[in-house]
């Protein structure tokens, strides 16, 4: 979809210098900073750094959730 936006000119040239740094078009630039702003662009996964809970024994942990609750904070 084609679209017209009017862009101060102070901001104009902002975003085309900092395209130009980027190495992108000011389309992509642009496009990247709405799909950012409204959480359009999938999140990128991060990798879990193992072991999530260390344990005296390598490969037994005996825990509860309350426990577990406890270590890891939840939101």
């Amino acid at each position: 979809m084609r679209t017209t936006i009017d862009i101060p000119d102070p901001l104009y040239r902002k975003l085309k210098a900092k395209a130009a740094e980027d190495g992108c078009s000011m389309k992509e630039l642009i496009l990247r900073g709405v799909e950012e702003k409204h959480s359009l662009a999938r999140p990128k996964r991060s990798r879990v750094k193992l072991p999530i809970l260390k344990s005296k024994r390598p490969g037994t942990l005996h825990i509860t959730n309350e426990q577990i609750y406890e270590l890891i904070p939840f939101p």
